[in-house]
C-alpha cells in the first residue's frame, strides 16, 4: 500500500497507464485479427490491405514499448509470409 504522497501519486498514475495500454494492445490484436481473417478468406489482396494497415499500428506499439520489437517483427514476418503464401 502506498503511505506517501508521491507513491500514492504513482500508484493513481499507474493505473491510467495500464488501462492506456491495455487497450492499445487490444487495437494492435484487433488489426492483427483482421489480417488473419483476410488470410482465412482467401483473397490476397484483402489481406495486403489489411496488412500494410496493422504495419505501422505493430511497429509504432513496438516503438512505445507497449509490446516488445521482437514480437511486432515476428508477428509481421509470420503473417507477410502467409499472404505472400496466397499470391501463390
Amino acid at each position: 500500500m502506498a503511505n506517501n504522497p508521491g507513491s500514492r501519486k504513482r500508484a493513481r498514475q499507474s493505473v491510467v497507464r495500464r488501462a492506456h495500454n491495455a487497450s492499445l494492445r487490444s487495437m494492435v490484436r484487433t488489426y492483427v485479427k483482421k489480417v488473419v481473417a483476410q488470410i482465412e478468406t482467401g483473397d490476397y489482396e484483402a489481406a495486403k490491405t489489411a496488412l500494410s494497415a496493422a504495419q505501422p499500428k505493430l511497429d509504432g506499439m513496438a516503438r512505445k514499448g507497449i509490446i516488445s520489437k521482437n514480437k511486432a517483427s515476428r508477428t509481421m514476418s509470420r503473417l507477410s509470409g502467409h499472404v505472400k503464401a496466397l499470391k501463390a
